[in-house]
């Protein structure tokens, strides 16, 4: 079996899954930059259906290399406080994360903790 990449999205500022936060995911190649692999839509639970990346996914299998992923998480802010913007929009416009996969027979799970005005994520399991 491939390995995989997966996500999830957290709003910790309603203390709830974010659902419906568009991502994309990207892997950086030296010669053509930016590569787009594919964009998704958080579900009610605040995951992507399946998996982004490998393990028979559309997008392909997983390899070794460096990846991001870019939460739109402005739009998904705005639409959750009923479309205000202004003070009650978020600070955060996207959030990109970069990360490396060296061993591309791993389960990769790249979890996003978000607010208006922070985040923070870690290499989940």
């Amino acid at each position: 079996m491939s390995g995989r990449l997966t996500t999830h999205v957290l709003d910790v500022a309603r203390g709830k899954p974010a659902a419906g936060m568009r991502l994309r995911l990207y892997r950086m190649e030296e010669a053509a930059g930016p590569v787009l692999l594919g964009e998704a839509r958080t579900d009610t639970d605040g995951r992507v259906a399946g998996v982004l990346l490998g393990g028979g996914a559309a997008a392909g299998l997983l390899k070794a290399g460096l990846y991001e992923l870019v939460f739109d998480v402005s739009d998904y802010f705005r639409q959750a406080d009923g479309g205000a913007g202004g003070a009650g929009g978020s600070f955060l416009e996207q959030v990109p994360v970069r990360f490396r996969v060296t061993d591309p027979d791993t389960h990769y799970h790249v979890p996003l903790l978000v607010a208006p005005g922070g985040y923070s994520t870690y290499r989940g399991s």
